[in-house]
Order: structure tokens, then sequence, then C-alpha cells
């Protein structure tokens, strides 16, 4: 087999990317200068590939990630030594532990540490197995200062080992479409606890008025807590006024976030925060949590809010859904602000690192 510096660990990519695929796949072309041999399960012409199963994937469920662990920690490296590989790069915190494989990996967050939950294998995997990945990496790069600064305190790695570099959002997908505003305001994302979306609806239910208006909950439901919002939302008489969008397609998530008065995303922890950069990028006002990465995300171009207090959030909302003034001057520096992401800044930093430790 022929020498490759530089392989790529894509094996957990999925055919309809979310999350770390969306990542990894947006990325991708800009290293293709580095001459990289690609492992995955998917074709990719213009690059050089090594095929791995196509069973690793999340699709595949709790199996799936079980698989790909133990096919990282066995396979993994009888590829890069077959390679003949200086060094592997994964978009995600996972490399063959305690082997002579010289890696550099992507963390995301560390929010299953914050927000433990009982007998979710996140929470072991991110305190027994991530710190020895990340502890035996050549470097990491993660996606906020936020979460360079969590490596450091959770993991006790060294700062000069992290470097943290944002990520982006499609251009030609989330824009502003100059579309009327609607009477609803917006949240996407999951269900889960830390979301913070019990506050949200108790924040919405103290709107003066709140009857004029509609909250829009876009995001997968989760059985474990949606269930209990449902209960929420009709014990505090405002069933009628807020709707449970279930998934929505990624080609309609533009048309909803233009009409919203603004998305409201109050989470207790991001490592970055798509949903509000896409928002800015369609020149809708944010509300959102002043703590983790969402600061370094919207800048001066949101109404920052302390995500454990509702009155603020009612506050915020009232705000915007009463001054035209405000709302268009936040959709002004909204976008300026999304204008300065972009996956080529992204991907030309990633390829600085890499570069580094080939």
């Amino acid at each position: 087999m022929s020498t490759s510096q530089l392989v790529i660990n894509l094996s957990i990519l999925l055919s309809q990317p979310t999350g770390i695929s969306n990542y990894a796949q947006n990325i991708v072309p800009y290293l293709q200068q580095l001459n990289p041999t690609l492992l995955t399960a998917n074709s990719y012409p213009e690059f050089k590939c090594y095929s791995v199963p196509d069973n690793l994937t999340p699709a595949h469920g709790t199996k799936g990630h079980f698989r790909r662990l133990m096919w990282t920690q066995s396979q993994l490296p009888k590829i890069y030594q077959e390679l003949k590989s200086h060094l592997l790069f994964s978009p995600l915190p996972e490399a063959p532990i305690y082997s002579n494989c010289r890696f550099v990996v992507m963390s995301h967050d560390l929010i299953p540490l914050r927000f433990p939950r009982r007998f979710s294998p996140l929470t072991p995997y991110h305190r027994y197995y991530v710190p020895q990945v990340l502890k035996q990496a050549q470097h990491i790069i993660c996606n906020s200062q936020s979460t360079a600064s969590d490596i450091v305190n959770f993991y006790q790695v060294p700062a000069s080992k992290i470097t943290p570099i944002p990520l982006a959002h499609d251009r030609t997908h989330f824009r502003n479409l100059n579309l009327p505003t609607g009477n609803y305001f917006l949240y996407i994302g999951r269900q889960d606890l830390y979301k913070n979306l019990h506050r949200l609806i108790a924040a919405f239910a103290a709107l003066p008025h709140h009857h004029d208006y509609e909250l829009w909950l876009a995001g997968p439901t989760d059985k474990r807590y949606t269930p209990l919002l449902q209960k929420q939302t009709a014990e505090l008489g405002i069933t009628h006024r807020v709707k449970f969008l279930s998934y929505v397609p990624y080609d309609e998530l533009p048309t909803i976030i233009n009409q919203a008065i603004a998305l409201v995303f109050p989470s207790l922890w991001e490592g970055f925060g798509f949903p509000v950069l896409e928002a800015m990028a369609c020149g809708t006002p944010v509300i959102t949590s002043n703590l983790s990465s969402l600061p370094e995300v919207a800048g001066d171009a949101a109404i920052l809010i302390n995500p454990y207090n509702t009155a603020e959030i009612t506050d915020a909302m009232q705000m915007l859904a009463n001054d035209i003034k405000l709302r268009s001057q936040l959709s002004t520096q909204g976008l300026a602000q999304a204008n300065q992401f972009s996956w080529e800044k992204t991907g030309l930093a990633t390829v600085e690192v890499l570069s580094r430790h080939l």
C-alpha cells in the first residue's frame, strides 16, 4: 500500500449529516491540499479512500458506537501502519489509545460531564475514554474557547495543546429571505434537560398578551422529556399556543427561522450553538444565554440573558415583540456577525494545525 502521511477517520459519517457528520463533511474539502487518505464507507471520487465498514455510525444506535470504538482500538492501528501514516485526524475525540498512532482530534463539548444522566453510556465515555484520547493526542482542536476551558478544567490538559477553531454555517442555505414576520417565537434543537425548555415555556406563559403569540419548538421529541413539557403547557393553559413541531426537514428550516419574531435559545450549555449562528445568518433576532460558548457565537448581535432567570427570558421576548426598531437593529447586527464565520476559515485553520504536526 502506498504511503499516506495523513489519514482522516470518517467512519462516523452518516448519509444524512447532523452534528459531527456535518462538521466533517464541511471541512474535508479544505483538507484536500494535504493529500490525505479518507477512511470511509462513502464515496469521495476526488480523494484517495480506504474502505471501512458501514455499520459504525450512530444510525446503528448504541451497537454502532460500540462497534466503532472496538474497530478504532483494534483495526485502526493496523490500517495506520499499512498506509505508513504519520498522522491520524479524527473529527471527534476518538482514536486508538496506547498505540503507536500519532493523532489530532476534535472535541465538541463536555456536556455529559456537566449534566450527567444516570445510565447514559456517554457519561463513562467522557469520564474514562475521552480523557485518555485527549492526553495522548499530539494536539486537540475544539469549537470554542468555552470548550477549550472545559478541557483544561475537567481533564487537566495544558491549554498550549488546544486550538479553538469556530465552526460555521451553510451561507447558501441560511440567509435573509425578506419574508414577513409571523407571530411566533422559535426554538431549534433537542428537548434534553440542559436545553432549558421548561424555563422557556414558563417565560412564554408569563408574557403579557401571550395569547397573541405562539412558541414553536422545532427538533426531535424525546420520550423522556417531551411528555413533561407537554404536561407543563397544559398546566399553564397554553397548550394551543405551544407547537411541538418535532423534526423539521433541513430544507424547511430557513423559512421558519426567517419568519420568527426571534430565535429563543436559553440553553444551559453549548459547545458551539449552531441555531444561534443560523438564525443570525437569516437576519432573525436572537435571545440566548450569557454563558458557555454562546456569547462567543452571538457577540454583540443578540440579547444575552441569564438562562436560570425565567423573568429575564420573558423580558427579552416582550422587548422584541413590542419593539420593531430593536428587531431591525438586531437583524442587521446578526447578519454582520454571522458573516464573520465561514467553513473556509474553519477548514484552513484546521489545515494549519494538521500541517504543524505532520
